[in-house]
């Protein structure tokens, strides 16, 4: 099936995805309902770099009528998750119905130490928010953890057998349909589950631009939140200008 929706990376476009989804009878399921075999869609989003983006893309879904998987990072030097500004957007997920995961990295630890620190992790995790961490999901995941049986801390993972190969996989990743687009995918054309990762930095797009545009915009934007947070706490910057 070819498909007949414009390539453009915008909350728009992401609306009438979704849409052309549920008119091929899809049902947006949580992970611990989805079945491979039937029409069940997951929504994940993999929270990189922006909390801002991720409500965008939230509030489209939830305008729709649907509920998503958030997953955050803990550690990332892109964004703060203790920040006022940061709980405040998580908790607006949860208000909208949607549920906040835990987006792992585990580079920095080794292989036998990863379900000690999902637990850490996800404990914090459940403090910021004050909702329960049920779902984990990797950065960037190292070959070994991709169909990766087991449970961590406890946890189900995105890229366990039932989600990962024995449902449909796709994903966003760098800003373009790595496994192809969503409606030609084998899985949607029998019928089955698809796992649907999306990463909502490149849904906040214009329309026709560019993957490193829209990350030269996501820069700029850090830079005036660092600015005014340097004004507000600093004062040598914030009286700058009445010293020159």
């Amino acid at each position: 099936m070819t498909s007949t929706l414009p390539p453009d990376f915008t909350l728009e476009g992401y609306r009438a995805l979704i849409a052309a989804l549920m008119d091929r009878g899809y049902a947006v399921v949580d992970f611990a309902d989805a079945r491979p075999e039937a029409r069940h869609l997951i929504l994940r989003h993999d929270v990189d770099m922006s909390l801002d983006a991720a409500l965008a893309v939230a509030e489209v879904e939830a305008a729709m009528g649907f509920s998503a998987h958030y997953f955050v990072l803990l550690r990332s030097e892109l964004y703060n998750p203790f920040a006022p500004a940061a709980m405040t957007a998580m908790r607006r997920l949860l208000s909208l119905g949607h549920r906040v995961g835990l987006h792992f990295d585990g580079a920095a630890h080794g292989s036998d130490a990863i379900d000690a620190a999902v637990a850490d992790e996800c404990a914090l995790l459940e403090t910021l928010t004050g909702a329960p961490v049920t779902m984990v999901s990797f950065h960037r995941p190292a070959a070994g953890l991709l169909g990766h049986a087991a449970a961590l801390a406890g946890r189900a993972h995105a890229y366990q057998p039932r989600f990962f190969s024995e449902m449909g996989y796709c994903s966003d990743s760098r800003g373009q349909w790595g496994h192809g687009h969503p409606l030609e995918h084998p899985a949607v054309a029998d019928g089955r589950a698809l796992q649907l990762l999306t990463h909502p930095i490149w849904w906040t797009r214009t329309k026709g631009e560019g993957v490193v545009v829209r990350l030269d915009r996501f820069v700029d934007d850090r830079s005036r939140v660092v600015k005014e947070e340097l004004a507000a706490n600093c004062e040598p910057y914030r009286d700058r200008g009445t010293r020159m």
